[in-house]
């Protein structure tokens, strides 16, 4: 069953889209647009580590047979590194300083995509196999999971 790696891939590229989105605004000095476009997008990222963190992992880690090679602290700490990614780049969005947001965000893409190829190549498959039949279920509870603003 991999409906649990196809839905966090489709999230994967809604944060991607968002995020180009809003890098667009802030390129064209649209500060009205890229402020409203961040906060989608920040939020939006938050919401699917969160989905990760509280529901998906732990699910993972309590049906997981290799404890000895658990990746979840791995993926953790990478989302702690993005949250604070983006806590700084509201900082530089709300100074309206382009320069500095750019050197974050181009951080930021390049730590998001490099870990969410370890996470579509390695994590997921390895919670889909762990799931099993309880993926619909465990997707479920993803999806009830409040959203909570990033900042």
């Amino acid at each position: 069953m991999t409906v649990l790696s196809e839905h966090m891939k489709a999230d994967h590229r809604a944060c991607d889209a968002e995020f180009a989105n809003m890098e667009n605004a802030v390129a064209d000095e649209n500060w009205a647009e890229a402020n409203t476009l961040f906060e989608k997008f920040g939020s939006d990222l938050i919401h699917h580590f969160n989905m990760e963190e509280e529901v998906m992992f732990p699910g993972f880690e309590a049906r997981s047979e290799s404890a000895h090679c658990n990746p979840t602290p791995v993926m953790i700490m990478e989302h702690t590194q993005m949250r604070q990614l983006v806590k700084d780049m509201a900082v530089e969005l709300e100074a309206k300083n382009k320069d500095k947001f750019f050197g974050l965000s181009e951080t930021l893409m390049m730590t998001m995509q490099q870990h969410n190829m370890k996470e579509e190549q390695m994590m997921y498959p390895m919670i889909d196999e762990a799931m099993e039949n309880e993926g619909d279920m465990l997707l479920e509870s993803m999806k009830e999971l409040p959203r909570k603003s990033f900042k």
